[in-house]
């Protein structure tokens, strides 16, 4: 997008954010402690566009990236990857969660050497940090998903697709050249689910996170843009005759006989998933105790406590908060993952802590894909595992295993 472009969509967003819930939720709907953990720049240097870092080596934290990202990209590309339910109760609900726990630090403990790497499904990982599942990601970067997978192969990390990737789940997988896992939207037709499945099978994915979070959702924020009427967005959307053809996942599905969504599914949908594939079956959007029994009951293979970003609903509840009682319920028989408002070691180690097995990044290594691209998004992940070494170091935790709910304490 040229230049000039940009900056007018830039100078559009702020006059949206003046009018918006976006605005609102660090300064108005919500509490003065929801505000500071509002999940958006404001954290990080307000609306400023000066000072950014120049090279993914710049950045100290990962708030640095999001900036240079919001200076890039198309106004209303922003708003998609900013936006949440509601007021944003639920999104800053996430950062909040984790400023209601301590820490109790351990002295004179010879950690040595600090091992990071976890086993999931037996895959042995570098880290507890995983990719989360980002729609569309042409939006932020034009190597989108392949330049995520090419930092995943670097950084021995997991990386889940979403099913509305811009890039094909084979491309994607040959980028990665590993096992990677793919999130599952649902569609009305069961044939049309089996043969997703079935590329993800051929495409070597070893696990399937079925989103079980968004049988409807009040997003408002991407819906004031007005994309058939906003010369901005048109410049992008005018030559795309609908959203389905910008994302293969769907290739090969009539989707103008298939409906994405919730409707139709039960408990009985699980079942069925679990018959129709060799992979690992996960429920992606689980938050309570009842639910996490019942994904026993029906041979879930593994829970991801999350709530879309703040995005699913508006819940008021943090993941970070629903993740005890889902793990309680689990009782060690399945692993649990989480993810939702991760943007330090202290939030990472926290998570493991209470249980988690590992936790899912989204929007951090967004900012880091759309600021620099592959280098951005394998800078977010040393930063953030820096950030854990250290904390397990001031812990007493020489490894995951070592992290334990003796050193975590509700404030």
């Amino acid at each position: 997008m040229p230049t000039d472009v940009r900056a007018e969509s830039r100078r559009n967003f702020l006059r949206f954010l003046a009018q918006s819930p976006l605005l609102y939720g660090v300064g108005g709907a919500l509490a003065a402690t929801a505000a500071r953990a509002q999940d958006d720049a404001f954290l990080s240097g307000a609306l400023k566009f000066t000072d950014l870092i120049t090279s993914p080596n710049q950045a100290l934290n990962v708030w640095d990236f999001e900036p240079v990202i919001r200076s890039r990209i198309n106004a209303g590309h922003y708003a998609y990857l900013a936006q949440g339910s509601d007021d944003f109760g639920t999104m800053a609900a996430n950062r909040a969660g984790y400023s209601k726990l301590g820490l109790r630090p351990r002295r004179l403990v010879d950690v040595g050497t600090v091992d990071l790497s976890v086993e999931v499904f037996g895959q042995r990982l570098n880290s507890p940090i995983f990719l989360c599942p980002v729609g569309a990601q042409f939006m932020f970067h034009e190597e989108g998903e392949v330049a995520v997978a090419r930092a995943a192969q670097t950084k021995n990390a997991l990386q889940v697709l979403s099913t509305v990737a811009n890039l094909s789940i084979e491309d994607v997988a040959a980028a990665r050249q590993g096992p990677g896992w793919l999130q599952l939207y649902s569609l009305s037709d069961w044939p049309s689910i089996e043969h997703m499945l079935k590329r993800a099978e051929d495409a070597g994915t070893t696990a399937v996170a079925w989103t079980v979070d968004i049988p409807l959702r009040n997003l408002e924020p991407i819906a004031r843009f007005n994309r058939e009427g906003d010369e901005n967005c048109q410049s992008c959307h005018a030559e795309m005759p609908d959203a389905f053809s910008m994302r293969r996942m769907f290739d090969g599905i009539d989707m103008t006989k298939v409906r994405m969504g919730m409707t139709g599914h039960s408990w009985a949908s699980v079942d069925r998933l679990k018959r129709v594939t060799k992979m690992k079956v996960l429920l992606k959007g689980i938050q309570t105790r009842e639910d996490a029994a019942l994904c026993l009951e029906h041979g879930v293979d593994g829970i991801l406590v999350s709530n879309h970003g703040g995005r699913a609903d508006e819940t008021l509840r943090g993941t970070i908060e629903c993740l005890p009682e889902v793990v309680e319920a689990v009782g060690g028989r399945i692993p649990v993952f989480v993810d939702g408002g991760i943007r330090r070691g202290t939030d990472i180690f926290k998570a493991l802590a209470l249980g988690a097995t590992a936790v899912g990044i989204g929007r951090p290594y967004i900012w880091g894909l759309g600021a620099f691209g592959q280098p951005g998004v394998e800078r977010v992940l040393d930063i953030l595992t820096r950030e854990l070494r250290i904390v397990m170091t001031q812990m007493g935790a020489s490894k995951v295993a070592d992290i334990s709910r003796g050193s975590i304490q509700p404030l």
